[in-house]
């Protein structure tokens, strides 16, 4: 009786030993470090790497260390101090070919990361770094929106040459165009509703005016604005990729706002310009005196023609007046060409940007159509070999493709090198741009020494509610209290490990969930050992009392742990955040104390006592 078979304990053994490999990193701490990558994400070459070393210790910031991990270039360093110089000096040194980005690495040995061991992420209450709360301007795209529609009808109903008295915005998203006669307001309502999308038309008749009323109902604009937050969801996470940022967090709340957090990001600044800024596309018509272009970028061009850089390479000669801006595209989508299996870009303008292009291509079949993409950002260089920031515009043709027939409202862009190329392109035709303004209405920067804090103090409540634990348990439960301050101990362990090896994220309220868990850890034993201690007060003998103890006090131990692990995970799926990482850290707990409670210190307790002739029991 009281035995376990071997199998038992090498499951034990095993779980320990995993657990103290994955649960280790985290005692290693996190170097300061700046990530360089070039604008297509790749490494930089040996070369690069070999300049970019030497021009830190030329300039007084020796580097620390420098490595690849994860298909990434990190340049460590000893403080913080020289992490924020070497960052202003790289970015100004290697300009706006290269992505310089100041972040935390792990210090993890290396033998560590050659298992797969990784420290779990802290959050940004622990690591420190900048919280935004962004809210969409809504009303402001509605705006635009009925505004593109309004110029839509004028140049729908010119073009048609329907005489309107007048055309007017009546109310938020309700459009009324007026008519002397009804003969015309039919003829319009034919040619508008081919024309626009996305509205739905009503007739009115009044004092013998003839009206067309176009309206967006709710539930369209309730799509609309879904699809515009979303849509500058997208963009934001492919902005915050640029920082480097190990677990943002870029996430809807409520309505028409979106939180952005940026743990360990140590510049600000940088930060608000990236999430902030503008982006804008054009197409326009390559100038064909000289294509492909073999002049000089600096050199004189017709009057006409403006030269650009190409994103692949070179350069190309365009047409000054664009075609078409990239407020008229309604969506892109990426694909194949079912004839020849090549990548392809499928583009859908809206009626108005439809008839703008078929009018700019019909004549020019056999040309080129370039696609120009426009931002403007703020960079870092060096004036007098002291970076300095300045704000500048980007201008650079992501694409070049013939015209095979005359394009309107749906046409493709082919000629691309791969699928990866072709849903890059779809997506910054689709989210290259805010879809709607956003406002930053709350920004909070959490220093590292605070977040620091946060983790001595929390680490301050769990040694507090662990030592006490351990007292109580180990005074009144004597051998056995101190078995279950051996699984405790084992518990947090196992704790830490798992956060690690799912690479979660620790925050306050995760530590609140884990301070929690000291507590309840114990009451799975609290149970078995007063289940023993009733056994031995009705005289069982003590091999008895501890078999009958275990298997008794199971069906009360499993009934409050999953009344428990139920609301964790109700929390998980209600909450936000914080409160999901409180959820996380309990159910792991709640997990990992069920093993150790019941089959850890069952085990500790059948080599101590099992198979045994035991006179006393010191419970």
């Amino acid at each position: 009786m009281n035995r376990y078979p071997l199998w038992k304990y090498v499951v034990v053994v095993t779980a320990l030993v995993i657990g103290a490999i994955y649960a280790l990193p985290n005692l290693y701490g996190e170097d300061p470090a700046v990530v360089i990558a070039t604008q297509e994400g790749a490494v930089p070459d040996e070369a690069t790497q070999g300049e970019i070393l030497s021009f830190l210790e030329q300039r007084g910031v020796p580097a620390m260390a420098a490595e690849i991990v994860a298909g990434q270039y990190y340049v460590r360093f000893e403080s913080t101090e020289r992490q924020m110089r070497a960052a202003d000096l790289l970015a100004g040194r290697l300009g706006r070919d290269y992505t310089v980005a100041m972040t935390l690495v792990a210090a993890t040995p290396d033998w560590l990361r050659a298992l797969g061991a990784d420290p779990m992420y802290l959050g940004l209450d622990l690591r420190g770094g900048v919280h935004f709360l962004l809210e969409v301007d809504l009303e402001a795209m509605a705006e635009n929106h009925m505004t593109r529609h309004e110029r839509d009808f004028r140049t729908a109903l010119r073009e048609s040459r329907i005489r309107y008295t007048s055309l007017e915005r009546t109310e938020y998203l309700t459009l009324r165009v007026v008519f002397p006669r009804a003969a015309e307001r039919d003829q319009a309502l034919a040619v508008l509703r081919d024309a626009v999308e996305g509205l739905a038309f009503t007739t009115e008749e009044d004092d013998e005016r003839f009206l067309i009323i176009a309206y967006l109902d709710e539930d369209a604009f309730r799509e609309m604005q879904d699809f515009a937050v979303q849509q500058n969801i997208t963009t934001l996470r492919n902005r915050v990729d640029e920082l480097g940022v190990a677990e943002p967090v870029v996430q809807r709340q409520g309505r028409e706002r979106i939180v952005v957090q940026l743990p360990g990001i140590q510049d600000p600044a940088r930060a608000k310009e990236l999430l902030g800024a503008t982006a804008t596309l054009e197409f326009r018509m390559v100038d064909l005196s000289d294509f492909p272009f073999t002049g000089d970028p600096e050199g004189r061009t017709p009057p006409d023609a403006e030269v650009f850089p190409q994103r692949r390479g070179g350069h190309v000669l365009l047409k000054r007046d664009p075609v078409l801006s990239g407020d008229y595209i309604v969506d892109a989508a990426s694909g194949f060409d079912q004839d020849t299996g090549s990548p392809q870009v499928t583009i859908r303008l809206s009626g108005t940007g439809g008839r703008i292009m078929n009018r700019a291509t019909r004549d020019h079949v056999g040309d080129y159509l370039a696609v120009l993409f426009m931002e403007r950002v703020t960079e870092t260089v060096l004036v007098d070999g002291e970076p300095e920031r300045v704000t500048s515009e980007i201008h650079e043709v992501i694409s070049v493709a013939q015209i095979r027939e005359a394009l309107g409202s749906r046409f493709r862009i082919t000629g691309l090198r791969s699928s990866q190329e072709a849903a890059d392109l779809a997506l910054l035709l689709r989210a290259g741009a805010l879809a709607a303004p956003i406002d930053i209405v709350e920004e909070r920067t959490i220093g590292p020494s605070l977040g620091a804090d946060n983790i001595e103090r929390g680490f301050q409540a769990v040694a507090i509610g662990f030592v006490l634990v351990i007292l109580f348990m180990a005074l009144y439960y004597r051998t056995f209290g101190l078995i279950a301050n051996l699984a405790l101990m084992t518990n947090l362990v196992i704790i830490v490990a798992v956060l690690s090896m799912l690479q979660a994220t620790l925050t306050m309220p995760g530590i609140a969930g884990i301070v929690l868990t000291v507590g309840m850890a114990v009451d799975a034993n609290v149970l078995i050992f007063q289940r023993i201690r009733e056994e031995l007060a009705a005289d069982s003998s003590i091999q008895k009392a501890i078999d009958n103890g275990y298997a008794k006090a199971l069906s009360t131990i499993a009934d409050a742990n999953v009344t428990t692990l139920i609301a964790a995970i109700v929390l998980f799926i209600f909450g936000t955040g914080p409160v999901q990482g409180f959820a996380v850290t309990l159910a792991i707990g709640l997990a990992t104390s069920m093993f150790t409670a019941i089959v850890g210190t069952r085990a500790v307790v059948n080599l101590l006592y099992g198979g045994r002739r035991v006179t006393e029991l010191k419970v």
